[in-house]
């Protein structure tokens, strides 16, 4: 590997996910010369995708939101809007299995209404909660829309708490605000920063009638983070270079930074740690960060997917939620996988942490007779194939109290950045916040480095 550059000002990205990826984008989209360097042969961090035989696999599920404006411009920027499209209206399927007349299916869907009229009709009619919940969430959506996200005091509570203090039953934490609240934060409510929460119901339910709209790939993960990524990242001049473990990130004499590779000490003017945030800490140099040991204090919270191959059509829609049952959110990944005949589903399951250590066999025989209970159609089905995939350190842990560990992009070390979903974001541990942190890691370094910053994508300053 040899890097003999022009003169000029040379970033170095340490990091392929999305924040690597977009940091790397916006520098070299302003005319600084970029290096990306990633350690794992592929692009795309925690949003990959693998071959098992003839299916090609996303590690795990993930989706975005109309009101993810980051991870939409990212889309846009590498060329692969209409290959995760949106759905026109916000439409869930709920399915609930506890009941004792048997299954039961109620929506989430919204109307052209403003809001928050865009959810009444749905709320009013969600067979799920009672008529004296229905209406005791409608208060407590009331309350949430009131809270100011920028009071430091909601990061110290948990969601869980202020629900209750709110008049929300167990049955409406379960079949409302956790069958959202888990998705997006990857916490029950008890476990969530009620700073956190409140960013994601104001911002996905309560800002504008279409902003839960969802989003995913119809195509696999690699395709989007890793091959088009590659792509856009190629024809912006940004050289990329996969395999390469850095071991340290030191100052160097004449003011600027070396980026230590085997064999090599990469020269540059800037350094955007784009890592986990135990990794960052490891390669972060002393001073760097008000208290060293903060970031090991941020936690982390796994997330478990169970892929499951039937050898006919047993789901008639692309997803669905569901409740009494250990089940979240199934998906229909049949033709993003390339499997030709018989259908594949994947079950995503956050907030894992009973779970994600449990042998295959043991999730199989609990699992396997759950997806029997929802979908009728699976009970003559042959099973061609159940797998796991598992996320140990997924997200970072939306605790209480999690706002004050997470840093913003400048360090105090000058012409160092950070970047990662567990930056100071003002999101949960997404896509979206991924995005937002990359491009605030390049917006700070291009002001170091006297580069022009009116290139920065439109998002870019609207209120959290």
């Amino acid at each position: 590997m040899t890097h003999d550059m022009p003169s000029g000002r040379h970033a170095v990205v340490i990091g392929g996910g999305l924040a690597g990826i977009t940091a790397a984008l916006t520098l070299a989209d302003a005319g600084v010369r970029v290096t990306l360097l990633e350690g794992r042969p592929r692009l795309g961090g925690l949003a990959f995708s693998f071959q098992r035989g003839d299916l090609t696999v996303d590690n795990g599920q993930h989706v975005y939101l109309r009101c993810c404006t980051a991870y939409r411009w990212f889309l846009d920027r590498i060329e692969a809007s209409s290959l995760a499209p949106l759905q026109d209206r916000l439409d869930v399927p709920v399915l609930d299995v506890a009941r004792p007349e048997g299954r039961r299916l109620g929506r989430l869907r919204r109307d052209t209404l403003p809001v928050p009229l865009h959810l009444g009709r749905s709320l009013a009619t969600y067979p799920h909660l009672s008529l004296a919940d229905r209406a005791r969430v409608g208060r407590a959506a009331l309350a949430l829309k009131g809270l100011d996200l920028a009071d430091p005091t909601l990061d110290t509570q948990d969601f869980g708490s202020w629900l209750a203090a709110h008049g929300q039953s167990a049955r409406a934490v379960e079949a409302l605000w956790d069958l959202v609240g888990v998705a997006t934060l990857n916490a029950v409510a008890g476990d969530a920063s009620l700073g956190l929460a409140a960013m994601v119901f104001k911002t996905g339910l309560l800002s504008d009638p279409g902003a839960a709209d969802i989003g995913w790939a119809r195509v696999p993960l690699g395709e989007l983070h890793d091959r088009l990524a590659r792509k856009a990242l190629d024809s912006a001049g940004v050289r990329t270079e996969v395999r390469t473990r850095v071991t340290s990130v030191s100052t160097s004499v004449n003011g600027g930074w070396g980026v230590q590779v085997p064999g090599e000490m990469i020269p540059a003017d800037a350094v955007v740690l784009a890592v986990p945030q135990r990794e960052a800490h490891g390669l972060l140099p002393a001073g760097a960060l008000d208290e060293p040991g903060r970031l090991l204090r941020i936690g982390t919270a796994p997330i478990l997917n169970i892929h499951v191959v039937y050898d006919r059509k047993v789901l008639g829609r692309p997803f669905f939620a569901a409740l009494g049952t250990p089940v979240q959110w199934v998906f229909d990944r049949t033709d993003a996988s390339g499997l030709t005949s018989g259908q594949y589903l994947a079950l995503s399951q956050s907030a894992a942490q009973d779970e994600i250590d449990a042998p295959v066999a043991e999730l199989r025989e609990r699992y396997l007779p759950e997806l029997e209970r929802l979908l009728p159609r699976t009970r003559g089905a042959e099973v061609r194939d159940f797998f796991v995939t598992r996320e140990r350190t997924a997200t970072f842990a939306p605790t209480p109290g999690v706002g004050r560990l997470r840093p913003g992009a400048p360090t105090k070390a000058s012409g160092l950045y950070l970047a990662g979903a567990w930056t100071a974001t003002g999101w949960p541990a997404t896509m979206e916040s991924a995005v937002r942190s990359g491009v605030g890691a390049a917006d700070a370094a291009l002001g170091a480095l006297g580069r022009p910053r009116d290139r920065l994508p439109e998002f870019f300053g609207e209120a959290a």
